[in-house]
């Protein structure tokens, strides 16, 4: 089973030289979602907003062909929206010399997305929470918020490198009996 009916060089409706996306390269392994070895693919990224749209059409083909209904690809979509969003604006500070990575992981139960930027790491502690009441006019800060409501897994780490990597999973499918609905992990 092809997880991928897409040429990882040209994605149909991109023009990757128009978004200055010549720097971009994807790799993947060609093995079956439930077999033992997950796939992969990792995504570098120019830190531009186009890179949002590109990153959210890639990992909704890939959850789309994996079997998640519309409105989980969705949650799923938004999510890497986010993630990158914020890799862009708040880690990678628009500087157009920095990346942005993602990895997408096929698991056996699950999809695993990363996004890791080249800035400061930070603290999820130190997120304001957007539901609080001297926050709920801000018109910024409920990225994290929304991540962790539309996937089953959340954390943040400090990059291998530095940065700060974002790490979200969704269960599939077929495996929402064996997910963790009732100990989702929001770290």
């Amino acid at each position: 089973m092809n997880l991928l009916p897409f040429d990882c060089d040209r994605l149909p409706g991109v023009d990757l030289q128009m978004m200055g996306m010549q720097a971009w390269r994807a790799r993947f392994t060609a093995t079956r979602r439930m077999a033992k070895r997950a796939q992969r693919i990792e995504v570098t990224l120019e830190t531009l907003l186009d890179s949002v749209d590109l990153a959210e059409e890639i990992v909704l083909r890939v959850a789309g062909e994996s079997g998640f209904d519309e409105d989980n690809c969705h949650k799923i979509g938004m999510s890497v929206r986010e993630a990158v969003i914020n890799a862009y604006s708040y880690g990678n500070r628009q500087e157009r010399g920095r990346k942005i990575v993602m990895t997408i992981e096929l698991e056996e139960r699950k999809l695993v997305v990363h996004v890791l930027d080249e800035g400061k790491s930070f603290s999820l502690a130190d997120v304001p929470d957007p539901l609080a009441e001297e926050n709920l006019l801000r018109t910024s800060g409920r990225g994290i918020f929304l991540m962790r409501a539309f996937m089953d897994e959340f954390d943040i780490q400090r990059g291998p490198g530095g940065g700060t990597e974002l790490i979200m999973s969704k269960w599939f499918p077929s495996s929402s009996g064996n997910g963790p609905d009732d100990t989702r992990s929001h770290s």
